[in-house]
């Protein structure tokens, strides 16, 4: 009789420490979503870059970026030259400041896209776009983000583009560095 009372507890204790044993490794997640386990207010920084090596070899970057209490986009456009690209292909770039409207738009195209650690990546010539992001409390080198769907990510492309007839092309960087 013991010996059957011990095996019913086994049996249902089983599905209990099952399912303790989900919730734990839910809290370490290395996925995390934006707008719920990464909170907008906390976003500082985020790029997204297409980089084709096709004949003329071409890049596309876009940043979204805080300074003080001010939200920035950024955009660059190398094309021609040789490969890699450098600075001296950029042909246009530009930088505006967005309204808090503008920012919020732009947090709202990320709502629900996942953050998640940096891998090496093994494929080569992988055209992109990459996508990184970063927020404080977050880890230095940022996470690869990505789109809830492949239908917000061509919004937020058409976002960017009609950001980047706002930004007046200033041929230069912006004073922040930004990494490769």
């Amino acid at each position: 009789m013991k010996r059957f009372l011990s095996a019913m507890l086994v049996l249902l204790l089983i599905p209990a420490f099952g399912n303790a044993a989900g919730l734990f490794s839910g809290m370490f997640s290395e996925s995390k979503t934006v707008g719920t386990d990464i909170f907008f207010e906390d976003v500082d920084d985020f790029y997204y870059t297409f980089d084709a090596s096709y004949d003329p070899p071409f890049c596309q970057r876009y940043r979204f970026y805080i300074e003080g209490s001010r939200y920035f986009f950024f955009h660059e456009t190398r094309e021609g030259g040789g490969w890699p690209q450098t600075e001296e292909d950029m042909t246009v770039s530009g930088t505006v400041e967005l309204t808090e409207e503008q920012w919020s738009a732009f947090c709202d195209l990320l709502y629900g896209g996942t953050a998640d650690l940096r891998t090496e990546s093994l494929s080569d010539g992988d055209p992109g776009p990459w996508l990184y992001i970063y927020w404080v409390g977050g880890e230095t080198e940022g996470r690869k983000f990505s789109f809830p769907s492949r239908s917000k990510e061509a919004e937020f492309e058409r976002y960017c583009e009609s950001l980047k007839e706002q930004a007046p092309d200033t041929g230069r960087l912006p004073d922040a560095e930004i990494p490769a």
